[in-house]
């Protein structure tokens, strides 16, 4: 697997690049800007890469715009977004593609490797890697009237798990229920939502994700 890692923090970046180079993993390159980023992606042709969302010149969401471009301009870049917050303006548009390979972790958990390889390497395959505390402040952030106000507890559980990217025996696992419980209520997540029943895998994933971040008062 070849990446090219965008961070600006000199520490972290060089972090980074140590420990995807310990796991075997090709760096690409390894930039501080988003104009080298993009610049990056173009000449390298990586197979994911790792963005954070605050990047100069302006240190806001300069990453995530840049992340947002790239996959325009390489449609089904795998892309992981790093951040130490939850910033959901340009990430619906990188979440509602549709094109896969769409990771959104919060940088402290970088530090759980384990985790944190995990999490690439299912974005690279075309999976999607999303932090709990991600999903948690987007099922917060919806409006009064979004048919999630629908949900019960239990869905709730069960579509935060799908969005981390676990499959229905990993979530039957975490809440101690049958695999065909999970299956019944993944159904009634996609009735409710109406989303496509059929949409399996990283797909039926995805589908949420896009419901989940689309922007209040889109249809």
């Amino acid at each position: 697997m070849r990446v090219v890692i965008a961070e600006d923090d000199a520490l972290l970046r060089e972090g980074l690049v140590l420990l995807l180079k310990t796991a075997g993993i090709e760096v690409a390159a390894a930039v501080d800007n988003a104009d080298d980023f993009l610049a990056a992606v173009t000449a390298d042709r990586p197979d994911a890469v790792v963005v954070d969302v605050r990047l100069p010149p302006t240190f806001t969401d300069d990453g995530l715009r840049a992340a947002v471009r790239a996959r325009a301009i390489h449609p089904g870049l795998p892309v992981l977004v790093l951040s130490a917050y939850v910033e959901d303006s340009y990430a619906a548009e990188l979440l509602g593609d549709g094109a896969g390979g769409i990771g959104y972790l919060l940088k402290e958990r970088v530090g759980k490797v384990d985790r944190f390889l995990e999490s690439l390497r299912r974005v690279a395959a075309g999976g999607t890697a999303m932090d709990p505390e991600v999903i948690s402040q987007l099922l917060v952030r919806r409006r009064a009237d979004d048919p999630l106000a629908t949900l019960t507890a239990r869905e709730r559980e069960v579509l935060a798990l799908m969005a981390e990217g676990h499959a229905n025996p990993a979530i039957a696992e975490r809440l101690v229920v049958t695999e065909g419980a999970v299956h019944k209520h993944i159904r009634s997540i996609f009735a409710k939502l109406g989303l496509s029943a059929d949409e399996a895998g990283h797909r039926r994933v995805l589908a949420v994700l896009a419901y989940l971040n689309a922007r209040p008062g889109s249809s």
